[in-house]
């Protein structure tokens, strides 16, 4: 999944573009996306609390639940733990990554420009959540495909808890 620009920096992209400089600003979307993938391995670590977290009670939700009911478990029980545990991870990445600096030579380049608005952006804000909707995007679509497709209940508690009701 692709992490755009913030909606905040779309007139700067735009401004920018049309003086030539679309590059720098493609640039800094391409390091926002390297940020999030350093921090994404965290969440491995919070689906297995979440599932050892689980109440029987939690189980059957998700069995007579609808198609994306497990995804929404994950989604309550581990959002605020997951955006706690990479929020450093993303702020440390952006700067090693150098989004930082690119974002501070974006925005100098824009402000630069006669008669623009002032615009800002919280990088590590944007990039935590879009990275963890693209987590539970995905997770959705193999939670359908698992539920919908026998051949992908590959072991006994997955044909339990996806099988055929």
């Amino acid at each position: 999944m692709h992490i755009p620009l913030p909606k905040e920096l779309n007139s700067v992209k735009t401004m920018l573009s049309t003086v030539g400089m679309s590059r720098i600003v493609d640039d800094l979307e391409l390091k926002l996306n390297r940020a999030a993938e350093v921090a994404t391995p965290k969440a491995k670590e919070l689906f297995l609390q979440a599932i050892t977290d689980m109440t029987f009670d939690d189980i059957k939700g998700i069995y007579e639940g609808p198609e994306d009911s497990a995804t929404k478990y994950f989604q309550e029980k581990m959002s605020p733990s997951l955006s706690r545990e990479m929020d450093p991870i993303v702020e440390n990445s952006l700067s090693k990554v150098g989004a930082i600096k690119t974002y501070d030579n974006v925005m100098g380049k824009y402000q630069a420009l006669p008669f623009v608005p002032d615009v800002k952006a919280n990088l590590t804000d944007h990039v935590v959540k879009k990275g963890m909707d693209g987590i539970f995007y995905y997770l959705a679509k193999e939670e359908a495909a698992i539920r919908n497709n026998p051949l992908k209940q590959t072991t006994n508690l997955l044909k339990k808890v996806f099988g055929a009701k």
